[in-house]
């Protein structure tokens, strides 16, 4: 069976893909990794065969020239049900989404990425959710098409919602931007726009049910494993803390995509120095040397760089976090209670509010961030136990979701079944 990943190019997302696309690999499929040029060398040090197509995004130019775009309303698709958004607030994120972000991020390998789809015959493609290239290869060569989620699912979520709404809408303002967008860009290879093609087939969901959004859309579960691209098990993290230990991380996109971070590392570190408690700094080595220049650490800190969380993530009582996908998804694998320090850009609202009604962690915007509220928030995490059982109640529902060894059959049969 030929296999097509069709990503978006941000490695993060492209990490999401590492486990299924290594399993259908191990099981003797043939597996291309179809993504911009920028992605090729990350590509193939994850031992995956990449195929560079088209030119290279050049979003994040705009990203760092306007960091405050994450929190524009526009830019969160939390708000998901009819009750929580009406028609022209959701008209008008479809609007401002496809031209500055879904197009920016597809035009540049659409062409390419379909012709390599029509000339290798793949038979299974599977494509980032935002990889609209992806759809139009898919249907382009008429494979099984299958959306691989990095997220909640609030865009299938709130595409649902945005149909519902444009039906009960006058005549004149059913305008319907994303489909417009897929059928002026499928003409050239003969693809017209419908909802299988904007949503897949099907839909590879990791979250745990009990956290994802209502759908009607056809889902099928398989567990998250995390990959983090090198790691290394290093000795302090073989031996069993002496205190609880708190990981800290802000992850790598706002740093890489944005510029900088949204909350301050010196500012958390010394909210937390009086506990008695071992907090692990988890940074990149940017964050690290700006670490060592502004600030003396408190004496309870160890900051590091270059370790995997699912190396770490399983000695920690508690994680600290800016709401990014594999930061949440590692700690949810691994019933670490989380306190959530994020924006509101694409799903994180909607992950962080979930992950407080579970009782599994906090949410809190960063704006509303303060010394105190870091300390106080880790206290009650640590101190209350309901946040501990209930991280893992949540890693036993992922434990029992088939693994992505054990989903290679079920695609296997999806696409026998064609």
């Amino acid at each position: 069976m030929r296999v097509l990943f069709a990503g978006l190019s941000e490695k993060s997302h492209l990490y999401s893909m590492v486990p299924l696309a290594w399993a259908l690999t191990a099981a003797g499929h043939d597996v291309r990794m179809a993504n911009a040029p920028a992605l090729t060398d990350i590509v193939t040090g994850t031992g995956l065969v990449a195929a560079p197509v088209g030119r290279d995004h050049e979003l994040h130019q705009a990203m760092k020239l306007a960091p405050e775009s994450q929190d524009q309303d526009v830019a969160n698709w939390s708000r998901l049900g009819p009750e929580e958004v009406d028609w022209p607030a959701l008209r008008g994120r479809y609007e401002i989404s496809v031209p500055y972000g879904f197009a920016l991020y597809n035009e540049p390998v659409i062409e390419e990425m379909t012709a390599l789809a029509k000339s290798w015959r793949p038979h299974l493609v599977i494509r980032d959710p935002l990889c609209y290239a992806g759809a139009l290869a898919a249907r382009a060569c008429d494979a099984v098409h299958v959306r691989l989620l990095w997220c909640a699912d609030v865009y299938g979520r709130a595409r649902q919602t945005y149909l519902d709404l444009m039906r009960q809408a006058p005549p004149e303002e059913r305008v319907d931007p994303l489909a417009d967008w897929l059928d002026e860009r499928g003409a050239p290879f003969g693809v017209s726009c419908d909802e299988e093609l904007i949503n897949g087939q099907y839909t590879l969901d990791t979250l745990p049910p009990s956290l994802r959004p209502p759908t009607t859309l056809p889902s099928l579960s398989m567990r998250y494993v995390p990959y983090n691209g090198d790691a290394v098990w290093w000795q302090w993290l073989r031996e069993a803390p002496e205190r609880p230990r708190v990981c800290l991380t802000l992850g790598t996109s706002n740093t890489e995509a944005y510029g900088g971070d949204y909350v301050s590392v010196p500012d958390i570190l010394g909210a937390l120095a009086g506990l008695d408690i071992e907090v692990v700094a988890a940074l990149l080595p940017q964050q690290r040397a700006a670490l060592a220049d502004t600030a003396d650490l408190p004496a309870n800190v160890r900051a590091v760089d270059g370790v995997a969380l699912h190396t770490l993530l399983p000695s920690c009582s508690a994680v600290i976090h800016h709401g990014g996908w594999g930061t949440y998804a590692t700690a949810l694998i691994n019933a670490v209670p989380q306190l959530a320090l994020s924006t509101n850009v694409a799903d994180q609202e909607w992950r962080g509010r979930s992950l407080e009604r579970a009782g599994a962690g906090i949410y809190a915007h960063h704006s509303e961030v303060t010394t105190d509220l870091v300390l106080r928030h880790t206290r009650q995490i640590l101190d209350d136990p309901g946040f501990a059982s209930a991280a893992q109640r949540l890693r036993d529902e992922s434990a029992a979701m088939p693994s992505p060894r054990d989903m290679v059959a079920t695609l296997e049969q999806l696409v026998a079944e064609r």
